[in-house]
């Protein structure tokens, strides 16, 4: 059986949809793969997330990158980061909606609530 493709989808794809990502590839689950994509995505993903998910977790997010849904393949199951009325369109419902404020210019324990 094909891995099921799940989607974190936020506007800019560039902290909440990203931290998502990295994290749901590093616990391992088998039989999914993770992307992250958002409608409007920033030119680099937030560097307050690279580093803390490095220094508490010891993700590297290094090699990821802003997209948009049209950059991934299509979702079996996508997740909004909490987008509110600004979520992107992706050519279906979304499964679910954490409702993650964006952490984006806080402290780093604003960032570690969303985790």
């Amino acid at each position: 059986m094909a891995d099921k493709t799940v989607a974190f989808i936020c506007t800019h794809n560039a902290c909440r949809s990203q931290m998502a990502e990295a994290l749901a590839k590093h616990a391992g689950y088998h039989g999914y793969k993770f992307y992250s994509a958002g409608s409007v995505p920033r030119e680099q993903i937030d560097q307050n997330a690279v580093r803390i998910l490095k220094e508490k977790f010891g993700i590297d997010m290094h090699s990821q990158y802003s997209k948009t849904i049209r950059d991934i393949p299509a979702p079996d199951i996508a997740i909004s980061m909490g987008c509110g009325v600004k979520c992107p369109f992706i050519g279906r419902n979304f499964d679910d909606d954490w409702g993650l404020e964006d952490p984006t210019g806080k402290s780093d324990e604003e960032y570690l609530k969303v985790i």
